[in-house]
């Protein structure tokens, strides 16, 4: 809806308290000087009220109820409404002055997945986006976003596939996956948090990694809520080349966000292990972002990197397999998967980041 229709639709239905004082004065046969001697007022307040220049306070509205006949609440709740109306209607000036905030961010995108709605209207579209961020203007997003994805020490990153930091040129994407994690997040109650009794039950989850991921996902969110962990499972945004993300809402729950990607199981399992090393090893201060490994990444992702190998399938074991012949078959692959008690898949995975 355009902005000066949606004020127009708006101010036909919304009758100001000062039209209807207005109003009411002269079906009583009551003049404004009258008025405010009956109530014990200025009269400058009361011609103030009717011309929308003062507000009509719960004390003032129990005064027009005994002036008056009309009861407190009417003038109270006429009051709310018309100010409520007033304060969207330049809200909504002052946000169509900000739509090219949209570009910053991945609409369709987040349209095509369900996470807002399409709007003809683009003030109406910026509302919506608004709203699921969580703030109130384009400039409190970029002061709540834009600190994560500077090049400081509170966060940590892997480098895209092309060598390029992920976080460079989609800001907007990575903020939106993110949210969308966060609100998944909310849903789940968790235990608080305790390190020591999510580190028994990875090795539980461990043995999941054998089933479907998708067959698995039910109990491998309730296994981590058990400890304090909200385990979520987003679609990915392409813009974002993530494959997941670890970090504190609360000092007692943590959000464990990973891409949804049924095509690779295998990679989604290694990247969950890897994010519960950061979970067990690193402050809970620190947002890190995991995409494609690569040569060089920095100290606390190899540490992650360490904790999830050797939990999976410990160095000592992996020298002996691949010292076959034939461990590179699909045949030896499977045998050295099930003896280890993990999904084939991670196996695969790991040679590969072997370069085997």
């Amino acid at each position: 809806m355009d902005y000066h229709l949606e004020s127009s639709y708006l101010s036909a239905r919304i009758v100001s308290p000062g039209e209807s004082l207005r109003e009411r004065l002269r079906a009583v046969g009551m003049s404004q000087a009258e008025l405010a001697q009956r109530m014990g007022r200025p009269i400058k307040t009361i011609n103030g009220i009717i011309q929308g220049k003062v507000a009509i306070t719960p004390e003032t509205a129990l005064q027009l109820e005994r002036a008056l006949g009309l009861p407190a609440h009417f003038w109270s709740r006429q009051e709310q409404h018309y100010r409520d109306f007033l304060a969207r209607a330049q809200e909504a000036k002052e946000l169509a002055g900000q739509v090219a905030w949209l570009q910053e961010i991945p609409v369709q995108a987040m349209i095509a997945q369900g996470w807002i709605q399409g709007c003809q209207d683009q003030v109406e579209q910026v509302r919506e986006a608004l709203n699921f961020f969580g703030v109130a203007s384009p400039a409190q997003w970029r002061s709540l976003w834009s600190p994560l994805f500077g090049r400081t020490s509170t966060f940590h990153t892997r480098s895209a596939p092309n060598g390029d930091h992920p976080t460079e040129g989609q800001p907007g994407a990575l903020a939106a996956w993110l949210r969308q994690g966060e609100l998944e997040a909310q849903k789940i109650q968790c235990q608080p948090y305790e390190a020591r009794l999510f580190q028994q039950i990875l090795s539980q989850i461990r043995g999941l990694t054998r089933e479907r991921l998708e067959a698995a996902e039910a109990q491998l969110v309730a296994l981590c809520a058990g400890a304090g962990i909200a385990l979520v499972l987003t679609p990915e945004l392409a813009e974002t080349h993530l494959q997941g993300a670890t970090r504190w809402l609360t000092p007692h729950k943590a959000l464990l966000q990973l891409k949804r990607d049924r095509s690779n199981a295998g990679q989604v399992w290694r990247t969950f292990f890897h994010c519960a090393g950061h979970l067990l090893l690193h402050g809970k201060r620190e947002l890190f972002l995991e995409s494609n490994p690569h040569h060089g990444v920095a100290e606390r992702e190899e540490e992650a990197d360490r904790f999830a190998a050797e939990l999976l399938i410990p160095s000592f074991k992996l020298q002996r397999f691949i010292q076959q012949e034939d461990y590179a078959s699909p045949a030896a692959i499977q045998e050295f998967a099930a003896r280890l008690g993990i999904g084939p898949g991670l196996v695969v995975s790991r040679l590969q980041q072997e370069q085997l």
